[in-house]
């Protein structure tokens, strides 16, 4: 779920950068627990492709001023990253680009620090995962619409918004869980992180993702949805590409 910060409170976003997207998830933090508050995420235009990873890190916190201005107003913000943004920033042969980004990001207040936390890193590089539209990483759901529709006619045919369901499942020394973000047709965001308390092969922690990211749908009222998944089988059964042959047997 979203936090709401105190006015005052120091905030954090955290940035990341592919060769097509970039993506900011704003955080608060409370002792060692941190909350999303926000996430901004853009695919790049072509001409944007070809900036250097250090502007698309600058790049990726403008847009998160931008369209989080009164946050960055109101609070302090307290960029954490394993780059030298504040210097590259103040370099005196810096591009125009950057300098022109240094004094619209010096009306915040802002400190530079190293990347001690994972967690917020780690929700900012699952939301650029699925930034890019792949159709074969996407299920679509929606109100029956007359057959042999394409998804693209589907869209267009539908009375309701689109809700959007990033969904991934995950197996580790440490057990499983999932990592749910289910975004409204007006861009808001909910989150959510699920420990599973049972034994979970990868496939088992994809599809309960799905399974819950699904409840939370049906909760808020979702009608039409796209999912998106890493899964290839996942994707694959439900769109009915591939088979389901029953349960695995020891």
């Amino acid at each position: 779920m979203l936090a709401k910060p105190e006015d005052g409170e120091t905030l954090i976003p955290y940035l990341a950068v592919s060769k097509y997207s970039v993506s900011a998830v704003l955080v608060k933090e409370e002792e060692s627990h941190q909350w999303p508050v926000y996430y901004v995420s853009k695919r790049l235009l072509d001409a944007e492709t070809r900036y250097t990873n250090m502007e698309k890190l600058v790049y990726a916190l403008i847009l998160a001023a931008r369209k989080l201005r009164p946050y960055f107003q109101a609070h302090r913000i307290e960029v954490r990253t394993a780059y030298p943004l504040r210097h590259i920033l103040h370099k005196p042969e810096s591009s125009w680009r950057m300098l022109k980004w240094a004094v619209e990001l010096g009306q915040f207040d802002l400190e530079y620090c190293p990347c001690t936390a994972i967690k917020g890193q780690a929700l900012a590089d699952f939301i650029l995962e699925f930034d890019a539209e792949v159709d074969d990483k996407a299920i679509v759901l929606a109100e029956p619409t007359s057959q042999g529709s394409s998804h693209d006619e589907k869209r267009q045919e539908l009375p309701h918004p689109w809700w959007i369901l990033h969904v991934d499942g995950a197996v580790n020394n440490n057990g499983s869980g999932a990592g749910i973000v289910l975004v409204t047709p007006e861009g808001h965001c909910l989150m959510s992180a699920i420990h599973f308390k049972f034994y979970a092969t990868n496939n088992d922690a994809e599809y309960e993702a799905l399974i819950n990211g699904l409840k939370l749908a049906l909760e808020v009222g979702a009608m039409n949805l796209i999912v998106r998944s890493d899964s290839k089988l996942v994707v694959n059964q439900v769109n009915g590409g591939f088979q389901a042959r029953g349960p695995l047997t020891e």
